[in-house]
């Protein structure tokens, strides 16, 4: 073989590598790679190491990942978080993406809570936070102070709405967080509407959490939130149930179900007994929901003073005017009880 045909040959192979190689480098870098769909969760402090275990479920061949994830020099700048792995990506957009830090957000929810254990229960389980450090948070007795609340009326910061997160939020963030909806809520128009009641943004939610536990018809909300101010106004006491199981549950167990308030309960001494004391107890009984607090707001204009549990429509209540009225509904209200057996 001519010197001719060699450098020829020697210059073929050299292309055929190279291409091979060329090849090899876009097929680990544009093929497609991930196998399935769905969310990638890199909790904080993870090394490299750690995502490649999270990933590996996702991924048709780790290496090619691992190998454009340090070209990358991904390994340095890992960022934690709730990440959408799409069927069909390859290790560029993969590796893009989680060097991006562009997650996916949580909408993350809560009802009516009544406790901060409850509250951070439910938080935990939609974020990275846990809910020991969501708890300590919540009950930081420095940002309390520092922001206007108290021991009693803290509760009142979280509306029970649904919000978006980030699934790595720390339980510092999300209290931030919650401090910034709550400042929203309560706008002027809110504000205006509240002092024209001759309340607080923290008594009308109060109340609205009374109402709240009174009625889940939230139709009927705005006439219970009408007959409390009724009371309210004339100096009478609420005499709300849902404060005195409120009381029960604190003493007997946060789990205890009572469907029945019996004489000896509305005796009990304590500041949310609004049996024995007249006006509003010191906080909230709950987390009341918008819904409950806008009816305190927007209340019915009536002359009810009373109301008692419906036994012909469950779920509503039958509402009066006098104490003779509400009388024969209390008693058929509670033959009733008697003959279902509810004695507690």
């Amino acid at each position: 073989m001519n010197l001719k045909k060699l450098i020829l040959l020697i210059s073929f192979l050299l292309l055929v590598i190279a291409g091979l190689l060329a090849f090899s480098y876009y097929n680990k870098i544009y093929k497609p790679n991930t196998v399935k769909e769905g969310y990638l969760y890199i909790p904080t402090g993870s090394n490299f190491n750690d995502v490649e275990n999270l990933v590996r479920p996702f991924l048709k061949r780790i290496k090619p990942f691992k190998w454009v994830a340090n070209k990358k020099n991904y390994p340095n700048v890992i960022k934690p978080g709730k990440y959408q792995i799409k069927k069909g990506m390859n290790n560029n957009e993969l590796v893009n993406l989680l060097r991006s830090g562009k997650q996916t957000a949580v909408n993350l929810s809560f009802n009516n809570q009544d406790s901060f254990e409850k509250l951070a229960g439910r938080i935990s389980e939609q974020i990275e936070a846990d809910s020991i450090s969501l708890l300590n948070s919540f009950n930081d007795v420095d940002f309390i102070k520092k922001n206007g609340f108290n021991k009693n009326n803290i509760l009142s910061m979280y509306i029970p709405n649904t919000y978006q997160f980030y699934w790595n939020t720390s339980a510092n963030e999300f209290r931030k967080k919650m401090l910034i909806e709550f400042n929203h809520f309560w706008n002027t128009d809110r504000l205006q509407k509240a002092k024209n009641l001759n309340l607080s943004k923290f008594e009308v939610i109060t109340l609205a959490s009374i109402v709240q536990k009174e009625t889940a018809n939230i139709k009927e909300r705005p006439i219970v939130a009408g007959l409390y101010l009724n009371r309210l106004r004339d100096k009478w006491p609420l005499q709300a149930d849902p404060t005195i199981i409120y009381i029960l549950r604190k003493k007997l167990g946060a789990e205890t179900v009572i469907k029945r308030v019996l004489t000896k309960d509305i005796e009990i001494n304590s500041p949310y007994n609004t049996y024995k004391n007249i006006g509003l107890p010191p906080g909230p009984i709950a987390m009341p929901d918008i819904s409950s607090i806008d009816a305190v707001l927007h209340p019915s204009k009536h002359e009810y003073y009373f109301m008692c549990a419906s036994i012909t429509s469950i779920g509503n209540h039958e509402f009066a005017k006098t104490l003779s009225q509400h009388n024969k509904n209390a008693f058929k209200y509670q033959n009733w009880l008697s003959n279902q057996g509810v004695n507690r």
